[in-house]
């Protein structure tokens, strides 16, 4: 391992040295636009003029963060011309564009906002929830309505073409495996873990969402369906600013949440901290029915289960970075989660057998107690080589993932046909530490090529190290005996190298071209301790992306875009450990998954800069879902992720924004998606497909006194996953929001799933073995939360980081 990391690090060096030999070319213009408070203005014009004679020669509109980038034009003398609604139109200081390697950074530039204006008419902007980019679907969330005191796995669930299927994992146009990543940085977790962080993350201090279906060959290949990224809040101010909030939900428990986070910029050091409080409740009505099918004689299983779960999860966040000069800077981050789970689950079930002396009624009172710890750790170093774009960074990283859980198993059984009946009471017991390590180093370098090319290069490793063992007891008058049988030690390592070249330029004004190859070298080795079991594997794949734009004309484009990727198995499905839901239900690993390849196809229509409609379609090969294996002769029922055949995924996206008024803006969004399951089920071929139909529309509307109002209404069509049918189900949310103090003092009210219709309702039937789950999660709350902000000094730009780790998202304790 020593020797593969030294050979990695020498790999770094020669490549930032041999790509900084580069020739340079183009610069760029570029600036964030502020106002009389120090807030970003979004979405003003930014022209470029030249000074002898005030003609505007190119120009831009600024983000909704007030950046703006042009290109510098040729030599001459200029000046910027800002204008935007609601704001005095100004104008900068000339400067002269000396040659082609020509740039500057204009720093924060401040407009003056318009009294007359504003003495006849009152401005109101708002920003818009959706916007679109070439590469990416970006999703506001601050300042939202809906955000105060929700969770970022709720604003999740609201986002376009994200749908949650029962087991709470996150699919993306229809297709699983999507990679979450957090501020450019892996989450480090999937399944349940994911969920449980991304549950205790407050909305509140998320900025937005970038949703980006079809990633290029810089990204790591891991995340068949796409990249969702969560920014958070960036700080923006010199000297001491930040915010403080709490919040309360009542969905019949009651849920509290707090947090506070402070920002502090002076001279060449950027610092922030954060943490958040919650003790979360949430509460699951669950009601199971099962046929089991042998040979035509059939036997019946229902279940009625209530489930509440309390979490309190306290987290912090860090991050300093410390500018060396202009051109370069070094930096360190840190998050800490950690939750506390205290868990019941109840139950009462019947089987009754086409034998009725087996007849019988099952109550469990099952409990488990855990703790969560998640850290994550990162260095890294930003330089800006030249003045043309030419940039080299390098990150480190490392993760400590950890899990102790205690689980309590309490079955009364009573039979049905007889007289009296016949009573036997069992007490299971079982603990379930568990730990992830995780090393990753990576560098990536950029560099401008000609007037329109831009070539980008990289190399990444990573090392993982997964420890699970579960020791199972059967409890015998306070006695505790070991059962071999469900008991099981499973250590896991694996090694992956990686690098990628990536090619942008454009042809004209028409066309514009990006393509890349992506190289990923995977090592890996589970090990059983119990059954002294070892699996090795050792692969190399190729990740090819090619993304074409086509500008038809100024308001119409087209984008035609191809990628290779793929989904490696979570590191606990690979553990081949039993996992106890009652005496008739359980889940096993399975040590024999293999990888899943997707190869995706998609089509982008652009209107207007507004509007888009993206044509897809996607085949994956091996690929991983659960399947339940029911056992006609004990009526037992075992899930499994096991290795369909194959997937066909075909989809129409189209996100359709309305301003209805300067007061009333609508953002619509549309999936119409036809899937195809494939396998083999005891030798035979199964099909199972479905066309499918989603919506979501979120009206902002602006009241009189100041409120804002939000409504978000959405509908998911029946569906299909794996050997899952999925009936259709839908919602309404409403939100309302009024600021206080000169905006300083936020106070929010929202409504979530006020019909209480968001049911889930799945089932499949192979063969005649029937298995139906209807569960409801509890959604319907209503929560108030109030938010406080202070700042003082002058607006900078904070750095964006990109640090990129896939390793985390497999974890899935």
């Amino acid at each position: 391992m020593r020797k593969s990391y030294t050979s990695l690090l020498m790999l770094f060096c020669m490549l930032s040295i041999s790509l900084s030999s580069f020739a340079q070319t183009a610069g760029m213009l570029s600036g964030t636009l502020i106002d009389e408070k120090e807030q970003a203005v979004g979405f003003a014009n930014v022209a470029v003029v030249q000074a002898a004679s005030s003609s505007v020669v190119t120009g831009a509109i600024a983000d909704m963060d007030g950046h703006f980038e042009i290109k510098a034009p040729a030599k001459g003398k200029y000046y910027l011309k800002l204008s935007g609604l609601g704001y005095e139109q100004t104008q900068t200081e000339p400067f002269e564009v000396t040659d082609e390697k020509f740039a500057k950074n204009f720093g924060t530039l401040r407009l003056k906002t318009d009294a007359k204006t504003l003495s006849e008419v009152t401005v109101q902007a708002m920003r818009p929830t959706i916007t679109t980019h070439p590469d990416k679907m970006v999703v506001s969330v601050e300042g939202t309505a809906l955000a105060g005191g929700s969770t970022a796995y709720e604003v999740l669930e609201k986002s376009p073409g994200v749908w949650i299927d029962q087991d709470g994992n996150i699919k993306l146009n229809g297709k699983a495996g999507v990679q979450i990543m957090i501020n450019g940085k892996q989450s480090y977790l999937s399944g349940k873990d994911l969920q449980n962080l991304l549950q205790s993350m407050s909305a509140e201090n998320i900025k937005d969402l970038e949703v980006i279906t079809n990633p290029s060959s810089k990204y790591d290949a891991e995340g068949a369906s796409g990249i969702i990224n969560i920014n958070l809040k960036k700080n923006i101010d010199f000297g001491l600013n930040g915010s403080v909030y709490a919040g309360y939900q009542y969905n019949k428990l009651s849920t509290y949440t707090s947090g506070a986070s402070a920002n502090y910029k002076n001279g060449k050091w950027n610092s922030s901290a954060s943490l958040d409080v919650a003790k979360r409740m949430r509460y699951r009505d669950m009601d199971m029915y099962r046929v089991f099918n042998n040979e035509g004689r059939k036997s019946y299983f229902e279940q009625d289960g209530y489930e509440e779960n309390e979490r309190f999860a306290p987290n912090i966040r860090l991050n300093t970075d410390y500018d060396i000069n202009d051109k370069h800077s070094v930096g360190a981050q840190t998050s800490l989660y950690y939750s506390k789970s205290d868990q019941t689950f109840y139950t009462d079930s019947y089987l009754r057998d086409f034998n009725p002396r087996k007849n019988v009624f099952v109550r469990a009172e099952n409990g488990a107690k855990g703790d969560y710890f998640n850290g994550t750790f990162n260095l890294h170093y930003m330089g800006k080589l030249d003045t043309t774009g030419t940039t080299l960074s390098a990150d480190i990283d490392y993760a400590n993932i950890s899990s102790d859980d205690d689980s309590r198993f309490f079955n009364k059984r009573d039979s049905l046909n007889y007289s009296p009946p016949v009573r036997v009471n069992e007490l299971l017991t079982s603990t379930n530490p568990t730990t992830y390590s995780i090393y990753s180093a990576k560098v990536d370098f950029t560099k401008k090529l000609g007037k329109t090319g831009k070539l980008e290069l990289g190399a990444k490793g990573s090392h993982v190290t997964s420890d699970n063992e579960l020791l199972f007891y059967e409890v015998e008058d306070t006695r505790e005996m070991l059962d071999d049988k469900r008991s099981n030690h499973f250590i896991y390592k694996e090694n992956i190298y990686a690098a990628y070249a990536n090619y942008s330029t454009s042809f004209g004004k028409k066309w514009s071209l990006q393509a890349g190859l992506r190289a990923e070298q995977t090592e890996s080795e589970g090990y059983s301790v119990t059954n002294d079991e070892t699996t090795d594997r050792s692969y190399l794949n190729l990740f090819p992306s090619v993304f074409v734009q086509q500008k038809v004309n100024d308001n119409y484009e087209i984008g035609y875009k191809y990628s290779r990727r793929i989904n490696r198995p979570y590191y606990e499905n690979l553990n081949p450990f039993i996992f106890y839901l009652d005496p008739y239900t359980w889940a096993q690993g399975n040590p024999y998954l293999r990888p899943q390849y997707t190869n995706s196809f998609e089509l982008t229509h652009t209107l207007k800069q507004s509007y888009n409609l993206v044509l897809g379609y996607s085949v994956t090969e091996d690929f991983i879902a659960e399947v339940p294996m029911q056992n006609e002769e004990d009526n037992t029922t075992v899930f499994q992720q096991q290795n369909v055949d194959n997937f066909e995924n075909l989809s129409a996206t189209l996100v359709a924004p309305i301003k209805i008024s300067s007061k009333w803006d609508m953002n619509n969004n549309a999936t119409l998606t036809y899937q195809r399951y494939k396998n083999k089920f005891n030798t035979e071929s199964v099909l199972n497909d479905q066309l499918s139909f989603m919506a979501n529309s979120t009206q902002n509307i602006q009241l009189p006194a100041g409120i804002k109002m939000e409504i978000n209404a959405g509908y998911q069509g029946p569906a299909v996953y794996g050997l899952y049918k999925v009936e259709d189900n839908w919602w309404v949310d409403s939100g309302f929001k009024r600021s206080f103090m000169n905006d300083k003092l936020d106070l929010s009210l929202s409504f979530t799933d006020i019909f209480k219709s968001r049911i889930l309702v799945v089932n499949t039937n192979i063969e005649g073995n029937i298995n139906n789950i209807d569960q409801y999660q509890g959604a319907r709350s209503v929560r108030v939360n109030i938010r406080y902000r202070f700042n003082k000094g002058k607006d900078f730009e904070a750095k964006k980081r990109d640090v990129n780790l896939e390793e985390l998202n497999r974890t899935g304790n």
